[in-house]
């Protein structure tokens, strides 16, 4: 009797768990037309279309740049050449002597393009105008095999940049268009889009205030680079994953900032279908502390794009509470003049903080121990490090953080 009394409460405490949580259905479109975007504090979705850009451009400050291609059309982004004036020559044909370059899956920071050989990954920074000046012409392979050149001219706030297409019959680039795109439009959102085959800008996202997760394709490497469908994270939310339900087993260093957090792996093919790892569970982490827990349910491949998921929100199962503030790491100045980069920092954890630099090529060049509990003003000495950008990644234990830094 006590054995069956337990089972009893065991099962009204799992239903008990189930009732509170709500069911998401959403779908990419047959193919995976469509990027789609969700808010766990709104219980608001908004889907876009994959086909509607070529090219995502960073609009969040004056001198913070980063361009993304758009992985979910199969374009193909290669470093044509580091001298600008090949821009005008450049040939398709010579295509095998080229670098492939990707975005980055763990940050939005870090496009394609910012990867090519220059110090700036496209350009070079000019200390009189501030201005970073394009160096490296671009090739765009597009999955129906067609070709576009593409330039970033210019970079102060916003964008210029130059394209054209390649006509195969007369082996000649045809219709050039030079485009700026200010930083100042459409406040709010994290990217500015551009289409080259439409020659127009366009509205892929929401505002960033208003989505936690896109559900998108993007590049990982799986031994080679290769496209997967999944889930990438806002830049303003946290995130960890575990197989207990329960929050409290979550440890604050268990948020990861990493975009590809979520991933694609709560999926597998299984020969005719998917499998999904619905024990699997992910907690969702805002700056002000709340947090919301989902696992996801079915998923059925391109010919619906139908997925789903459950989530509930467990801020009040928390035994306690930490608000970390995004406030609590700031560096200057950025860029970084005379070699010295100063880190505002405050810490109530008792081991030390870390600080990582690394280079864009992933390679780490810089690893400090900084001192724990309080309030800290640190000089980190750069002067060794090569003219260029670099990701700056900061963790306490229970705050950790990720920045690109600018060495000029």
């Amino acid at each position: 009797m006590k054995n069956l009394n337990f089972l009893l409460a065991l099962l009204a405490g799992s239903l008990f768990i189930q009732a509170q949580e709500t069911t998401v259905n959403l779908s990419f479109g047959s193919g995976y037309s469509n990027n789609v975007y969700y808010h766990f504090n709104t219980g608001q979705s908004e889907s876009y279309d994959v086909a509607s850009w070529d090219i995502a451009f960073l609009r969040t400050g004056t001198f913070e740049f980063a361009e993304r291609i758009n992985d979910g059309l199969g374009i193909e982004v290669y470093e044509a050449s580091n001298n600008p004036d090949d821009y005008a020559t450049v040939n398709p044909a010579d295509i095998s002597n080229w670098i492939q370059l990707f975005n980055s899956d763990t940050m939005w920071e870090a496009g394609a393009f910012d990867f090519g050989s220059a110090d700036y990954g496209w350009g070079e920074y000019n200390p009189v105008t501030h201005h970073v000046t394009g160096t490296i012409v671009y090739v765009l392979k597009y999955a129906n095999g067609s070709f576009k050149k593409f330039m970033i001219n210019d970079f102060y706030a916003g964008y210029t940049f130059k394209y054209a297409s390649w006509n195969a019959s007369s082996s000649s680039w045809e219709n050039e268009h030079t485009v700026t795109l200010p930083n100042s439009q459409n406040e709010g959102k994290l990217f500015n889009y551009y289409s080259l085959t439409n020659n127009q800008s366009v509205i892929a996202s929401p505002d960033l205030a208003n989505w936690d997760l896109v559900f998108q394709t993007y590049m990982t490497d799986l031994g080679i680079m290769y496209p997967v469908l999944g889930a990438l994270q806002s830049p303003d939310v946290t995130v960890a994953k575990s197989t207990s339900t329960d929050v409290n087993t979550i440890d604050e260093s268990e948020y990861k900032a990493e975009i590809n957090t979520v991933g694609y792996d709560w999926k597998t093919f299984n020969g005719t279908g998917y499998d999904v790892d619905s024990d699997t569970y992910y907690f969702l982490k805002y700056a002000d502390g709340k947090v919301f827990r989902f696992h996801f349910l079915t998923y059925e491949g391109s010919s619906t794009g139908n997925f789903s998921f459950a989530y509930e929100d467990v801020t009040d199962q928390m035994s306690t509470v930490n608000f970390d503030s995004k406030n609590s790491l700031s560096l200057y100045p950025n860029p970084v003049k005379g070699g010295i980069l100063t880190l505002l920092y405050e810490s109530n954890q008792a081991q030390p903080a870390k600080v990582e630099i690394y280079n864009m090529a992933g390679k780490m060049v810089i690893q400090q121990q900084l001192p724990a509990n309080g309030y800290f003003n640190h000089q980190i000495n750069l002067s060794s490090l090569p003219k260029g950008v670099y990701i700056l990644k900061f963790n306490t234990g229970k705050y950790s953080d990720s920045q690109k830094i600018v060495v000029q």
